[in-house]
């Protein structure tokens, strides 16, 4: 008897026999059909029937188990006029009216079906079954992908939201990462900010706390909108979807390790900031890269105290920059995940990741929770910077000071020159300058603060100018510090480390506020514009020939 593999008929229906063979399929409660696996193609529940319209992308063929294969199939093909008529009675009577009229029983009578061969056709390598395969992939990434929006809920909130008073929708396009939102273009019909509110406000009392609604700026948009400003559509996402998850237990585990990293790298950076009294030996290990035989790291214990000043001075700049944050965002109501501490040998630290919690309101919100933290750790650091520099030039204080190597004081314009002006040229041109360590802890903290304002990626510099000047124009200054920090030409010796660091954690920009388009006021691109200028002239170091004019460290000429 002949094995059935594959069907290869141009009837428009075919009666399987009581025999039932296995079947993989996905139900799909809402359309009463089942989608196969292999092609989707739409069959219905009766196992006994198959329609022409679902039959005529499939190859099929039969292979024989015995010497009786080729009389096997004679037979069948003999006797599949006279079961037509049979198959076509049985159809009518299990079928609805709607697919008896899309099989009249004339079209049976007038088509023959064509014979079965005996020999499989050879199957192509590449084809049909490779986008089944692709088709089969793409519908694989929608069910394991985040939910995309109900159908019916998107009916009901263009009947109930939009209209002629508010936002008349046009077209519809797939919106989010992945295409799991809904994006309504049309024409907007009022304020945008007073549509906003009262569209928010419409789709709470309609589909509940479910979803969260977007003004964003109008993609491809062919001009401006006739009442000034940039045209818009509304986003629509689910909230499970839109906002971030709740902090888990291995965060809070990889927090902490970070944190404790963190304290090390700090009490590293007070003991390397006596160097001029380390053990040679241990001083050797440590310049020397030639050096292979390790020192007896307990000759470090007697400096730890001595080094815990400078690292309680880091750590503090690092926990106001965060404070800044949390105070910034608690009256917007904007929630943060806890800080994600960055150790770092030559700093103490590189900074914190804080991620945003919820979704921001609007652009100012996202421009000022940005700031707050560096300005915060800034006051801090720019204080006991000033503090330091004031008791280094202190005679009584004397016993409390450090050598450090006078070239430290080219790695930042405005710091260089700062110095300059209050220690005198004598104190810094020469090989080494004595220095309050309370003036580290603030170089330091200006630096790492510095560095966090640079514009790119969603690092603190980044998410304000995307706020303040929007995310076109962030890709334009995150292209310009990406070349300045490979050249060299920001950060010095740290631009490699900092600009690596930045593609690994911090790359990609802040996600979109509910009010993506309203802009922000004049003073706070003030405020961001300023802040970036002060972030060039910290992180620009100075040149040989500009450091002997000015007498900034003393320039060896060989």
């Amino acid at each position: 008897m002949a094995t059935l593999t594959g069907f290869c008929f141009n009837t428009v229906d075919f009666t399987f026999k009581p025999r039932q063979i296995p079947r993989i399929l996905f139900s799909d409660p809402k359309r009463g059909r089942n989608p196969c696996l292999l092609c989707r193609k739409s069959f219905r529940r009766d196992r006994a029937h198959l329609s022409l319209r679902n039959f005529d992308r499939f190859r099929c063929f039969s292979t024989n188990d015995n010497d009786n294969g080729a009389e096997d199939t004679k037979s069948s093909t003999s006797t599949s006029n006279d079961s037509a008529a049979s198959t076509t009675s049985t159809t009518a009577t299990t079928e609805p009216p709607e697919e008896a009229e899309e099989t009249p029983q004339t079209k049976l009578e007038s088509e023959k079906p064509a014979p079965v061969s005996s020999r499989p056709p050879t199957p192509p390598s590449f084809g049909p079954a490779y986008s089944n395969f692709q088709v089969d992939s793409f519908k694989l990434m929608e069910l394991l992908g985040p939910e995309k929006v109900d159908p019916a809920d998107v009916k009901l909130i263009k009947d109930k939201l939009f209209g002629y008073s508010t936002f008349w929708v046009t077209k519809e396009e797939p919106f989010g990462d992945l295409g799991e939102g809904v994006l309504f273009v049309g024409n907007l019909r009022g304020n945008r900010e007073e549509v906003f509110a009262k569209l928010q406000s419409q789709l709470v009392e309609v589909t509940g706390d479910k979803y969260n609604l977007f003004m964003v700026e109008e993609p491809n948009s062919e001009g401006p909108d006739p009442r000034g400003g940039p045209r818009v559509s509304f986003g629509l996402l689910q909230k499970e979807v839109s906002e971030p998850g709740p902090t888990t237990l291995w965060q809070y585990v990889i927090a902490l390790l970070l944190f404790l990293l963190t304290i090390g790298s700090s009490v590293e950076l007070g003991i390397a900031s006596q160097i001029n009294s380390l053990p040679p030996e241990v001083v050797k290990y440590f310049t020397d890269p030639n050096a292979v035989e390790a020192p007896d790291m307990e000759l470090l214990f007697p400096f730890v105290d001595s080094a815990l000043p400078l690292a309680y001075g880091v750590l503090g700049v690092l926990l106001f920059h965060e404070v800044g944050h949390f105070l910034a965002a608690f009256p917007k109501k904007v929630k943060l995940s806890i800080p994600y501490f960055i150790p770092n040998i030559t700093l103490g630290s590189f900074g914190a990741i804080t991620q945003f919690k919820s979704i921001l309101p609007d652009r100012s919100t996202q421009v000022d929770i940005s700031l707050a933290g560096p300005f915060s750790g800034a006051a801090l650091s720019f204080s006991m910077f000033a503090v330091g520099l004031l008791l280094s030039s202190n005679p009584d204080a004397t016993g409390d000071l450090v050598q450090v190597p006078s070239m430290l004081f080219q790695g930042s314009l405005l710091l260089g020159l700062i110095s300059r002006a209050t220690l005198g040229y004598a104190a810094m041109h020469a090989a080494t300058v004595a220095i309050h360590p309370l003036m580290i802890a603030g170089w330091c903290g200006i630096t790492t603060t510095a560095f966090n304002m640079l514009p790119v990626g969603c690092l603190d510099g980044g998410r304000a100018v995307q706020g303040a000047f929007g995310k076109n124009a962030l890709v334009g200054f995150g292209l310009t510090t990406y070349t300045m920090l490979g050249l060299g030409v920001l950060g010095g010796p740290l631009s490699l480390p900092w600009g690596l660091y930045v593609l690994l954690c911090q790359r990609d920009p802040e996600k979109p506020c509910l009010n993506d388009v309203t802009e922000v006021g004049t003073w706070r691109k003030a405020f961001v514009a300023v802040a970036i200028f002060l972030v060039v002239l910290t992180l620009l170091p100075v040149w040989d020939e500009l450091a002997e004019e000015l007498g900034i460290g003393l320039v060896t000429t060989f």
